[in-house]
């Protein structure tokens, strides 16, 4: 599980021009699924984004989680994290997990993250044509993937 975390002042997920999900501070998290992922990645990439200690205490060093602040997240599946790149000039998705794999791997995520963060992940929309809009407070931009934890 592949994700990109971008600390946001305010972010948006639009589709077919209706507003599906926006936050103020938080956190925006593009998530890749690939078939070899189980709940063991949905664990450790959830408790640690949570307790990722990206946000800034009252001296404006990055020491305070998104649990801290009490932010706001937005989860959207992005495939396209696990394009290979290495051949030619069209990506490969061969990677990606199928929706039959990646759905319920999603839905558990975004269940999971609530769970932790105690409120609720607003989300995009599986599938669908999105516009994702975002200031991106920092700039902050992490990538992270579950299979590389040490």
């Amino acid at each position: 599980m592949k994700v990109v975390l971008q600390r946001v002042s305010e972010a948006s997920v639009t589709i077919n021009n209706n507003i599906n999900a926006s936050i103020n501070t938080g956190l925006l998290v593009l998530l890749g699924i690939v078939n070899e992922d189980d709940k063991n990645d949905i664990e450790w990439l959830c408790n640690k984004i949570a307790n990722l200690r990206i946000f800034p205490d009252e001296e404006g060093v990055m020491n305070k989680s998104l649990l801290d602040v009490e932010g706001e997240m937005i989860v959207v599946s992005q495939f396209t994290l696990h394009a290979k790149t290495k051949k030619g000039n069209r990506p490969s998705y061969i990677d990606a997990a199928k929706p039959d794999v990646s759905i319920p791997l999603y839905k558990a995520f975004v269940s999971n993250m609530e769970q932790i963060i105690g409120r609720k992940v607003q989300t995009g929309e599986f599938g669908a044509n999105m516009q994702v809009s975002l200031i991106n407070d920092g700039p902050v931009t992490i990538i992270m993937d579950s299979k590389n934890k040490t």
